[in-house]
């Protein structure tokens, strides 16, 4: 008697030649859907600065990075290994670049969500965004940071490394308190010209820096997803007893001009000799940031205040 079904040993044999594939094989869900990978990947993709940083964290180089040239100009730690191919911007990165390098896995955020479906033609791609409307950017990188952990099979890494800045806010908030310079609050700012500045708000990332070393954020309004809002010197005006911490890099001539400003120099931080320098911080990047800045906050602090950005 003949069947158009097959087999029943031929159904068990296929079984059993899946079975390593479908135990191997492990799901995650994103913001757009779900990645499934079988193996560990070896060869990734990074659309954004942010998971750039948590890759190097893990211990791994991309095989390709968008603006992989302003990385090493705004980010610089972690540091980029040469030989990483630069796929274009991030906001607009070559879909030919990318396939060209074969990857096995890309990370993107919700930016590039109209780019999507063709991403993920190339390689399985996993999107998370750590600045977006409603996120919260420490919690958003250390699930980027863990997530690619387990995909990477680098749990131990991620783990490590969020031990490490923990113990970091921790031993730079005991040497602030041991000099006693925890009473004053902290205006974090980057310069856009000289009477504007990028003030950093209470629901930014550099906010976890502030909270971990027991410091007050002198700007008390939320700014917006990014964390910050734009405003002129004078705003500053009113929080008399606050310390202006300014984040490098400064554009050419900026300190001649802010020595001649008036919107500048009666400032009371100013009078008061309370500004500060730290070097060149990614306010936008993952967990590493937040180390990053607490180590040059808090030797700034302790080395004193100025009355002119220097």
């Amino acid at each position: 008697m003949f069947t158009d079904r097959p087999p029943t040993r031929l159904i068990v044999a296929l079984l059993l030649n899946l079975l390593p594939i479908l135990a191997s094989a492990a799901t995650w869900q994103h913001e757009y859907g779900h990645i499934t990978l079988e193996q560990a990947p070896k060869r990734v993709v990074a659309l954004n600065w942010a998971a750039t940083e948590a890759l190097l964290l893990l211990g791994v180089t991309p095989v390709g990075v968008a603006d992989r040239d302003g990385y090493s100009v705004w980010v610089t730690q972690p540091a980029l290994p040469e030989g990483v191919h630069n796929v274009g911007t991030r906001v607009a990165p070559s879909l030919e670049a990318i396939a060209e390098l074969k990857p096995d896995l890309i990370v993107t955020s919700s930016e590039m969500a109209p780019a999507a479906d063709l991403l993920e033609r190339i390689a399985p791609t996993y999107v998370i965004s750590v600045y977006r409307e409603g996120s919260k950017p420490l919690e958003k990188s250390t699930e980027m940071l863990m997530t690619l952990g387990e995909m990477l099979e680098r749990e131990e890494q991620a783990q490590a490394v969020i031990a490490d800045i923990k113990q970091t806010l921790d031993t730079q908030r005991q040497r602030l308190e041991a000099a006693g310079l925890t009473d004053r609050p902290v205006a974090l700012v980057n310069f856009l010209d000289d009477r504007h500045v990028r003030i950093y708000a209470p629901n930014g990332l550099y906010q976890t820096v502030l909270d971990g070393l027991g410091l007050d954020n002198a700007w008390p309004r939320a700014g917006n997803f990014w964390g910050f809002s734009v405003v002129g010197l004078e705003a500053i005006a009113p929080y008399e007893d606050s310390r202006v911490v300014v984040i490098s890099p400064l554009l050419p001539g900026l300190a001649d001009n802010l020595a001649n400003s008036p919107f500048w120099t009666y400032l009371p931080p100013v009078q008061k000799e309370r500004i500060y320098r730290v070097d060149t911080t990614w306010p936008f990047g993952g967990l590493f940031q937040i180390k990053r800045l607490a180590m040059q906050l808090t030797d700034s602090l302790l080395a004193g205040g100025s009355d002119n950005v220097r």
